[in-house]
């Protein structure tokens, strides 16, 4: 804990800036809850008790996913993937696009909590960014008609915006700045790259042979487990919902 507010302390304006961009894209979801529900003449609220609760639950399952990754063949060691999107693509399935976003930022604290950040918050930025990336237009798309086909639809869109955008912002923002923080040159990155890799000559080819097939792998991993644990877990979704429900009726 101490670590973790030190951390805060040293990276204060960066701290900021990721709190605002977190505020952002809160904002976007409730604008798209609200229309959707307006869509599908719903009256139910964005958050309620039991909401918050299982967001605060599955949160806390996607930290400590978050602490175990696996190293990939096909990249520097620098890279790794974990399943911590899967509780938080199976929270925005089943509560929303705001629990969806709320869920991947609040992963991204408890995470703190057990491993301090050593990229002075840059990494986590990246982590928060791309995952909702997959995770914000697959709920969207998934709320507008809840259907088997729609989730499908969903969370092959959800795959290919974050592998995407993944491989975008870390050839224009993330590799040049852990470039700088770590003082050595960015070809010296891309020659980890090349040694993995002999079509690897920059960064472009890098992100492209080794950050693309990154996140793509990660999504559709993600997009199976989901599949494949969704209906299981309904049950006790469903449960919260209708207990949400009925409070919010009662009210």
């Amino acid at each position: 804990m101490n670590q973790f507010i030190t951390n805060i302390m040293e990276n204060v304006t960066f701290v900021l800036e990721f709190i605002a961009l977190v505020a952002v894209l809160v904002i976007v979801a409730v604008i798209a809850e609200k229309l959707i529900a307006g869509k599908n003449n719903s009256n139910e609220k964005i958050l309620t008790t039991r909401k918050t609760a299982m967001i605060g639950m599955f949160s806390a399952i996607a930290g400590v996913l978050m602490t175990i990754e696996l190293p990939v063949p096909f990249a520097p060691p620098f890279y790794g993937i974990d399943a911590s999107e899967l509780p938080v693509l199976i929270c925005g399935f089943a509560f929303g696009p705001v629990a969806g976003v709320l869920t991947e930022f609040l992963k991204i604290v408890i995470k703190l909590l057990f491993k301090p950040t050593s990229t002075a918050f840059v990494g986590e930025l990246a982590n928060f960014c791309v995952g909702c990336a997959m995770i914000l237009p697959a709920t969207i798309i998934y709320h507008i008609k809840k259907k088997k086909a729609t989730a499908i639809l969903a969370s092959a869109v959800g795959t290919m915006t974050m592998t995407v955008f993944g491989t975008l912002f870390n050839a224009v923002y993330l590799l040049p700045t852990f470039a700088v923080m770590f003082g050595m040159p960015l070809d010296a990155i891309i020659g980890m790259g090349t040694e993995i890799n002999a079509n690897v000559t920059n960064v472009f080819t890098f992100v492209a042979f080794c950050v693309a097939p990154l996140n793509l792998l990660k999504g559709a991993g993600v997009s199976v487990l989901t599949f494949a644990l969704y209906k299981p877990l309904s049950p006790i979704l469903k449960t919260s919902y209708e207990n949400a429900v009925k409070k919010t009726k009662q009210a």
